[in-house]
């Protein structure tokens, strides 16, 4: 009889412990199913967030009148392109870098327009334009010409008025045409001046530089070689600058060129931008050079 109360006790204490190990167990499985929910409930939540910014994307892409957004229309930009663009692109092997022989040659056939396009050339540069000793600009006779007469207007003293007029400058004049461009003539495509009178030019200075005719020494325009910068206008100057994506946009001739004088012009550029070459440049300074005409696909060069 003296044992049985040590007995009770002990099945108590067993009794107590598997209640505890069952209640731990309970609260196990309890935190199991509540993390599952909770992952349940994410999971849910994040397929109705994804299924309103889908449906938020779609209402932005297309216009309450139903029509597609800008946004759509430059996706379709291919389907947009005219029959003829796209039959020229097909000529163009995707990802090939051509040489220039084989790519002047494809330009030409690849032109989409009904008049004589230009032959454009874009090269980008490995300099940076904002640091001002690794601005690119100049001018340069192109061998083959450029195919086009441009309109010259020569500002110079009566001493050299006869000069330019013999070169073949459309317009002369010193103070008497600074007056009527003050009036709004602007019937001209290049201005070159004599060095005395550029502070005259000063009044017509906004006028001139806002469509890019202000005369510049860089680019050769402001001389007193007049009859020689006049000529060289006529024949086939161009003036060539990198913008602000180091790219130098320039005209290299007209598709009706033959092949062997785009590859002229071409090699003319190219040899002119290489003797100009920044001294701070550091690595490849022609990074990619493209051949294209007007309104047509592009063809990349070899460097």
């Amino acid at each position: 009889m003296l044992f049985e109360p040590q007995r009770s006790n002990m099945a108590e204490k067993k009794t107590t412990a598997k209640k505890k190990t069952t209640a731990k167990k309970i609260d196990r499985v309890a935190k199991q199913v509540s993390q599952e929910e909770v992952k349940a409930d994410l999971k849910r939540a994040e397929k109705k967030s994804a299924e309103k910014t889908e449906k938020k994307t779609e209402a932005q892409e297309v216009k309450p009148n139903g029509k597609p957004s800008k946004k759509n229309k430059l996706k379709n930009s291919e389907k947009q392109h005219s029959k003829k663009y796209r039959k020229a692109i097909e000529l163009i092997e995707e990802n090939k870098i051509y040489e220039i022989n084989e790519a002047v040659t494809l330009v030409k056939k690849t032109s989409t327009v009904n008049f004589d396009a230009s032959v454009e050339c874009h090269i980008r540069l490995n300099i940076d334009p904002a640091n001002s000793d690794q601005q690119v600009r100049g001018s340069l006779v192109l061998p083959a010409g450029t195919g086009k007469t441009k309109k010259v207007l020569a500002i110079v003293g009566s001493d050299k008025e006869k000069e330019a007029k013999d070169s073949g400058a459309d317009f002369v004049g010193g103070a008497d045409l600074i007056a009527k461009i003050e009036k709004g003539w602007l019937d001209f495509e290049v201005v070159v001046a004599t060095p005395d009178m550029m502070p005259s030019l000063g009044k017509i200075g906004k006028i001139l530089g806002t469509k890019g005719l202000m005369p510049n020494p860089k680019v050769g325009t402001v001389t007193n070689d007049i009859a020689k910068v006049v000529k060289n206008l006529k024949s086939g100057m161009i003036e060539y600058r990198a913008d602000k994506n180091s790219i130098i946009h320039s005209v290299i001739g007209r598709v009706s060129f033959s092949e062997t004088d785009l590859a002229k012009n071409y090699k003319e550029l190219i040899d002119t931008l290489i003797k100009v070459k920044p001294n701070g440049v550091k690595g490849a300074y022609i990074k990619s050079i493209y051949l294209t005409t007007s309104m047509g696909p592009s063809v990349r060069i070899q460097q």
